[in-house]
């Protein structure tokens, strides 16, 4: 890759309205608009107030980036947008920003796989080199890759249900605590006794990489029920150890099913995390010991860069534009972008959008 390139990266995908500079492996500046304020009273992402959030603050977050790196559009070698999948009006918004900066200025347009995007991440924040393993885990999906070049990734498992992030979000819900739910249940669950509840392992007892989650989010809904009906209501100490037994059998199931996608990947530099669950202290912690059992180093990027991001965008779109040049005008927003064209589609469609 052309480590002097220049790329403005846009992401709209879900939530969060970014876009940043990046020059090789070099953030300039990353600037992201949340919309946690616009969606906190419905309990979730409401797809078509994100798009309008997207399309109001896309041209704001640019300036922003622009001004914050110092430097002008016109000194910017190329736009990457992401593409999908995700939310198709959050998408769109992008993709049409990134197509009419493209076609005034005469910058390539890249359209990049936002999961390519945090797969690669790794690669911006570590220098890490192909191959390696990574575990994707965010709020609307759940897959361990094997990166073997910027647009060269083969699946091993993924979740056949709800995503990680999704049955936190969930079990926050349920448990009346504040949007989003994978901090407020890790805050909780730092309080609790893990041990108090014993919640399902879902799928350790078949082989492979496959993961679920809505089965274990069941399982809390029905304990809470049950300690409801015996005591007329919750104690905040049930609270803290339902999230405390909730948070470790996501880490129990993310880390036995990591050992098994480690033993299929031979000959890899490392293993990495990546997305919004990869936040979670207690995930890294274990991560991170099972890599020093296999003698291979762990990367988990830093927040800012686990949640979405422009700069991950950015990257990515180096990377890709490095082996496969530009797209043009006709580049479409996708819902659905599987990163392994060769495996089986995903079953059913997450909180923040259809799974790939």
């Amino acid at each position: 890759m052309d480590h002097d390139i220049t790329v403005l990266g846009l992401e709209s995908s879900c939530d969060d309205t970014a876009a940043a500079i990046v020059r090789g492996r070099s953030i300039l500046s990353s600037v992201v608009a949340d919309q946690t304020a616009l969606h906190a009273a419905y309990g979730g992402v409401v797809p078509e107030i994100a798009a309008r959030a997207h399309a109001e603050k896309l041209d704001l977050c640019i300036e922003t980036a622009l001004s914050e790196a110092g430097i002008p559009l016109a000194d910017v070698d190329a736009i990457a947008v992401t593409a999908g999948p995700g939310l198709i009006g959050g998408v769109l918004s992008g993709v049409m920003m990134a197509k009419g900066l493209s076609a005034a200025t005469g910058k390539p347009l890249i359209g990049v796989n936002h999961l390519a995007g945090h797969a690669l991440t790794p690669r911006l924040t570590d220098g890490l080199g192909y191959p390696y393993l990574i575990l994707l885990v965010s709020g609307g999906h759940c897959q361990f890759l094997r990166v073997d070049g910027p647009t060269t990734f083969t699946r091993l498992g993924s979740t056949i249900d709800d995503a990680p992030g999704e049955a936190f979000d969930k079990t926050a819900r349920l448990l009346g605590l504040p949007q989003p739910g994978g901090p407020s249940v890790e805050r909780h669950a730092l309080c609790g006794d893990a041990k108090r509840f014993r919640f399902p392992r879902p799928l350790l007892d078949r082989p492979g990489c496959d993961l679920s989650f809505s089965g274990l989010k069941t399982a809390l809904l029905r304990q809470r029920d049950q300690l409801v009906l015996d005591q007329s209501g919750l104690h905040a100490s049930d609270v803290n150890d339902l999230c405390a037994g909730f948070q470790a059998a996501v880490r129990d199931v993310l880390v036995e099913k990591s050992r098994r996608a480690l033993a299929l990947s031979p000959g890899i530099s490392g293993f990495a995390v990546a997305g919004g669950v990869a936040a979670n202290v207690a995930l890294r912690s274990a991560l991170e010991t099972l890599c020093a059992d296999h003698a291979l180093p762990f990367i988990a990027p830093p927040l800012a860069l686990c949640t979405d991001n422009a700069a991950m965008i950015a990257y990515a779109g180096a990377e890709k534009f490095a082996v496969d040049g530009a797209d043009d005008l006709a580049l479409s927003a996708r819902p659905r972008w599987p990163l392994d064209t060769h495996a089986p589609s995903l079953i059913g469609s997450g909180k923040k959008g259809a799974k790939a």
